[in-house]
């Protein structure tokens, strides 16, 4: 076994960056996430040892901390003069497993503790909880979410039969700033057509007149006003006789359908679903 020790606050401790407000932490060359405004001045968390890869200084060398396999955590008491920082630590008891508190000199470790995912966090305003189905803990009340099997992920109760499933959906990179979503702090939202996005990215993305869906390129709102106004002004424009005959296939991209319809230069309509949201394929190949 190998220790890591760190406290609470930006440092550089022998050439290594330390933080530990946020996710992030590197002691020794290891990224540490032991989660967030995690109480580490008084603990120190024992990891498996790491084959001699801890003083590596090139960042494709090191490797993260996985908290599953953490084995122990250690009580830790500051020196006389109240400093909690690298080297000052004088007096080490160890615990004999991850626990809230340690069991022999009774120092709280966080206020809400994780015995599945070995996350500690002294801000229980966040209502953590974890989800058996998801394998971490989630923020925002156990009471507000609920875990959709076929998405594989916890949405929102107002998505509760109310939404499109798509299998493993949050399993995947936002399409818009591609942050992975299923452990992502930020709301996500779930389109029209089952794939998901962060809320901010959706919102970003219909400000700028975007309003399919980056990954299928289905209609992520009702339409049916701006079908309507793409008529008239097809109604309103003549072709030329040389294209005012001409045939197109295109291809649906809001109900997949693949129809035969007159070409013109604003927009094909689908004939199954009156959208515009389409596109000009190559011929079907007829069987000989």
């Amino acid at each position: 076994m190998e220790a890591f020790e760190f406290t609470l606050g930006d440092a550089e401790v022998c050439g290594h960056d330390v933080n530990v407000h946020g996710w992030d932490a590197k002691v020794c060359g290891h990224d540490v996430k032991p989660g967030p405004t995690l109480k580490l001045s008084a603990c120190r968390i024992t990891g498996i040892d790491c084959a001699g890869k801890s003083m590596l200084r090139n960042i494709f060398d090191r490797h993260e901390l996985v908290r599953y396999d953490v084995k122990q955590i250690c009580a830790s008491l500051p020196n006389v003069f109240g400093q909690i920082s690298f080297g000052l630590i004088e007096i080490h008891r160890e615990c004999n497993q991850v626990v809230p508190v340690c069991t022999n000199c009774g120092v709280n470790m966080g206020e809400y503790f994780c015995e599945v995912c070995k996350f500690y966090d002294d801000d229980i305003g966040k209502e953590q909880f974890h989800c058996n189905d998801c394998g971490i803990c989630r923020v925002g009340g156990r009471e507000n979410f609920f875990h959709c099997k076929k998405c594989g992920s916890c949405y929102s109760v107002a998505l509760r039969d109310n939404h499109s499933c798509v299998e493993n959906s949050m399993r995947h990179h936002c399409p818009i700033c591609y942050e992975y979503l299923f452990d992502s702090l930020k709301d996500t939202t779930v389109m029209k057509c089952g794939h998901t996005m962060h809320c901010e990215c959706y919102h970003e993305m219909i400000k700028r007149d975007k309003f399919c869906c980056p990954i299928c390129s289905r209609s992520i709102i009702d339409m049916s006003q701006t079908w309507k106004r793409i008529d008239d002004e097809i109604e309103a424009t003549v072709m030329p006789e040389d294209y005012r005959y001409k045939k197109v296939w295109i291809l649906c991209n809001d109900c997949n359908d693949t129809t035969e319809v007159f070409f013109h230069i604003i927009g094909q309509k689908c004939s199954h679903c009156q959208s515009y949201n389409t596109r000009n394929i190559a011929p079907p190949v007829l069987p000989q």
